[in-house]
């Protein structure tokens, strides 16, 4: 589990988020392409910064361990900075040896449906920002019914990161 320093979105959490670390109106996303999210090459690039999170460790007091895990929510900004969505996870801790890692599970609620991500964030417990890490696209809802792709994400300042959607 990661110092409170160094809060992460969500894939997401944001995730992203992020997460999130992160949070999209469909039409008002950074949208490199127009057509429908299930149509190939889409890429929808979000900013993501924490709004909430809850860490509930093994060892409470202690050194990261095992099984702690984190919950979290940030809100989603477009290019122009207007909200469009949030993004809220889980991620749980792996490995505590070799820099530390966490597998997550994030929710993008956007107003037009939902993205569902999961995967690997490596180097949580490296001291200074959280890492970059890419999560692949399981699923979605509404507009993102049957999605796949990935999400890559950037930590671009304490408690906020930029989320590159790509929807193939």
């Amino acid at each position: 589990m990661r110092p409170i320093r160094s809060a992460c979105l969500g894939t997401a959490t944001a995730l992203v988020t992020l997460l999130a670390c992160v949070p999209v109106a469909a039409a008002a996303a950074t949208d490199n392409d127009s057509a429908h999210a299930k149509s190939k090459g889409r890429v929808i690039t979000l900013t993501g910064r924490l709004a909430q999170q809850s860490r509930f460790p093994v060892n409470p007091g202690g050194s990261p361990a095992q099984g702690d895990r984190t919950v979290f929510r940030s809100v989603l900004y477009d290019q122009k900075g207007k909200q469009v969505g949030e993004t809220g996870g889980t991620c749980t801790t792996t490995r505590v040896e070799d820099g530390g890692a966490e597998e997550c599970v994030v929710t993008y609620n956007l107003p037009d449906g939902q993205l569902s991500v999961q995967g690997m964030l490596f180097g949580i417990l490296v001291p200074g920002p959280p890492p970059s890490f890419d999560n692949a696209i399981t699923g979605g809802t509404g507009k993102y019914e049957r999605a796949r792709g990935s999400v890559h994400a950037d930590t671009i300042a304490p408690g906020t990161r930029r989320f590159t959607i790509h929807l193939v």
